[in-house]
């Protein structure tokens, strides 16, 4: 091979590799199409937005190892999964963690939820804790094996991780689950075509 063919090839190459890393952009806000987290490398399974009414809240984000098309593979996905959420309004954090504990409770059995009563209070005190999510803010929700769910604001941790196994697919069911908070967003964090 010449070394213009070589050239010519690893132009190529570079394309491609570039045009599939590019990240995805929803309403103003990217979203990578892959990243890391603990020691893993995930890939942006769906990403949609979450409308109440007819206004747009938040750019959510689904990552995992590989790509699920169901619920049920979300939930049995191994390794690190991560939900991104990033707002597009101002929206008041204590209002935020009533819809959030409501979905929780609407997609998980009553029994799940008394028995992680204490770590939904301990999150929904974390939430209320930021008064208010302004336009931009993001707030992100890890899954990280022998660690636990990491809640994050701006890419700050926010106290410890909680080590309680079945929190992170009770987290991801509010999304994804029998009683979505958006069937729309449901499908395309399931990478549906709208």
């Amino acid at each position: 091979m010449t070394f213009r063919k070589c050239g010519v090839a690893l132009a190529c190459w570079l394309f491609a590799v570039n045009v599939m890393a590019a990240p995805v952009e929803i309403s103003g806000v990217r979203l990578e199409e892959s990243i890391d987290v603990g020691s893993a490398r995930l890939q942006l399974n769906g990403a949609g937005i979450r409308y109440k009414a007819i206004f747009k809240v938040l750019v959510a984000g689904l990552y995992l190892g590989k790509k699920a098309a169901t619920p049920e593979e979300v939930f049995a996905a191994p390794g690190p999964k991560r939900m991104s959420l990033t707002f597009l309004r101002d929206v008041d954090s204590q209002e935020f963690s009533k819809q959030f504990m409501k979905g929780f409770a609407d997609n998980t059995g009553a029994d799940e939820v008394a028995k992680l009563a204490p770590a939904l209070t301990r999150m929904s005190q974390l939430i209320t804790e930021q008064k208010k999510f302004q336009t931009g803010d993001t707030l992100t929700i890890d899954w990280i094996p022998g660690s636990g769910t990491v809640i994050a604001f701006k890419g700050q941790p926010q106290g410890q991780p909680f080590r309680e196994s079945e929190l992170m697919n009770g987290l991801l069911a509010m999304w994804v689950g029998k009683n979505p908070a958006d069937a729309r967003l449901k499908d395309a964090l399931l990478g549906k075509p709208s």
